[in-house]
């Protein structure tokens, strides 16, 4: 059963890594852009980094599909073309890492 599990985590983040490539060269058409802060990429990779590491969080679903779709949420970010989504990247796992520190100390 985790080694089914593990493949889906891998082909949750292949799929999200072309379909935020796909997204992104549909949405920019410059080749690089220069500080500039997706709101929507932004919100997505919160939420992606959210569910990966504080699935737990959310008892009502099982933790491999909050895991699986956290996975895939921010392989979307991730796979952006080069140059766009790294600031959000960042944004996102720094929030996600502060709840997950504050959740392991308060419990």
């Amino acid at each position: 059963m985790n080694n089914t599990i593990y493949l889906i985590y891998i082909i949750s983040f292949v799929v999200g890594s072309i379909l935020g490539l796909v997204l992104s060269y549909r949405k920019y058409t410059a080749p690089y852009v220069t500080k500039n802060i997706d709101v929507v990429a932004l919100v997505i990779s919160i939420v992606g980094w959210m569910l990966a590491l504080n699935g737990e969080l959310i008892t009502l679903i099982p933790s491999y599909i909050t895991i699986t779709v956290g996975i895939f949420l921010l392989a979307m970010v991730l796979g952006m073309r080069p140059g766009y989504g790294r600031y959000e990247t960042f944004i996102g796992f720094t929030i996600s890492a502060l709840v997950w520190i504050v959740r392991t100390v308060l419990v």
